[in-house]
């Protein structure tokens, strides 16, 4: 018995000293405190040379994770097992962490390029004065399609993907917001709807479009389309402007009745052990010249306006991505529906999909 105990101790003693190891190794290497920053981003949304340069310029080592659903990022972050520095969720998502208090508030007195962000971007009913969040990509949901597989035929109603000629052409992303938001769109009905009756008319609606459905994916619908598998998309203007830029043949349209505008924000969660250096990484990617080399990257719309206009007149200049008012004005973000509301939208989802089998 005392020869065990005496192996436990020495098993404890042993322990003690390989943590205290790999302390002093990761600080010798700059993998601890301030000396690195843990980035949670979508997956290539960040032009990875930008990293590089901040880490040159700041001496900070960043460590770059990413999602693939704002539900992901929400679950891992309250699970708190990762100490992220930085975050980048949608909106209606920054309010729920926010009202979940997974944030830390920002000190924009270490944000002064904020200066250069558009103003109708900033102060939005899901982070009221910007206290806990900052845009980083803005864009809207529309439909893609290919001019030549249509037969020329444009889009410029939700209505249109509802035309028998259409049959098994139309692939959704699989969102439940985005595709109940497109036949709340269709009714004339508002995308942050509570109304029963009216989700119900928009989810019998979707019932109607099932003939002309030939898949509802995820992050593969940019490979699909982009090598015509099938001549029809509903999508987030970024990887239309992604995938058009390989096929010309493609073209993106927001419909009149209108849509969804999101936003990506930069934001601190509470997990961080360097707030300082993710102010600074927020400041840096809002640095002009870095707003528009990420936008030009990544394909998605920047808030930057001095970014904006260092842009490409190629990509400034077009209206699909950078829309007139009197398209925008028919926008709506995402508001945060609560728990209850938001299962509700997503088991509304689900029934569509099952039934599409």
């Amino acid at each position: 018995m005392k020869q065990l105990v005496r192996m436990f101790i020495i098993i404890l003693f042993a322990a003690g000293v390989l943590l205290v190891l790999v302390n002093r190794l990761n600080t010798s290497q700059g993998l601890s405190g301030k000396n690195t920053l843990t980035v949670f981003n979508w997956g290539d949304y960040i032009d990875e040379e930008l990293i590089r340069e901040f880490e040159e310029e700041t001496g900070i080592r960043v460590i770059y994770e990413t999602f693939d659903s704002n539900e992901a990022m929400l679950t891992k972050i309250e699970q708190g097992g990762t100490s992220y520095d930085v975050a980048v969720p949608s909106e209606y998502t920054i309010a729920k962490m926010v009202e979940e208090e997974l944030l830390i508030p920002l000190d924009h007195q270490q944000l002064p390029n904020m200066k250069h962000l558009i103003p109708d971007f900033m102060d939005l009913s899901f982070d009221p004065g910007n206290h806990y969040s900052i845009p980083y990509f803005w864009g809207t949901v529309g439909i893609v399609y290919n001019k030549e597989m249509v037969g020329g035929k444009t889009f410029t109603s939700w209505d249109d993907l509802w035309d028998k000629e259409f049959r098994n052409d139309i692939l959704l992303v699989d969102g439940a917001r985005e595709i109940m938001g497109m036949s709340l769109n269709s009714l004339g009905y508002s995308l942050n709807t509570r109304d029963e009756t009216e989700l119900q008319e928009a989810k019998h609606k979707l019932n109607e479009l099932s003939p002309n459905i030939k898949a509802i994916v995820g992050d593969e619908i940019k490979m699909l389309i982009g090598t015509n598998e099938a001549p029809i998309g509903v999508v987030w203007s970024g990887e239309a402007a992604e995938i058009m830029y390989e096929n010309d043949d493609l073209d993106y349209v927001v419909p009149e009745e209108g849509s969804n505008l999101w936003f990506d924000n930069m934001v601190i969660p509470k997990t961080a052990d360097n707030a300082e250096g993710a102010h600074q990484f927020i400041n840096f990617m809002l640095e002009p010249e870095h707003a528009a080399q990420n936008a030009e990257y990544v394909g998605y719309s920047t808030p930057n306006k001095s970014g904006y206009e260092l842009l490409p007149e190629d990509i400034s200049g077009d209206d699909r991505f950078y829309p007139d008012p009197e398209i925008t004005e028919k926008l709506e973000v995402y508001d945060n529906l609560g728990k209850e509301m938001l299962a509700r939208y997503n088991e509304l989802f689900l029934e569509f999909k099952i039934d599409l089998r």
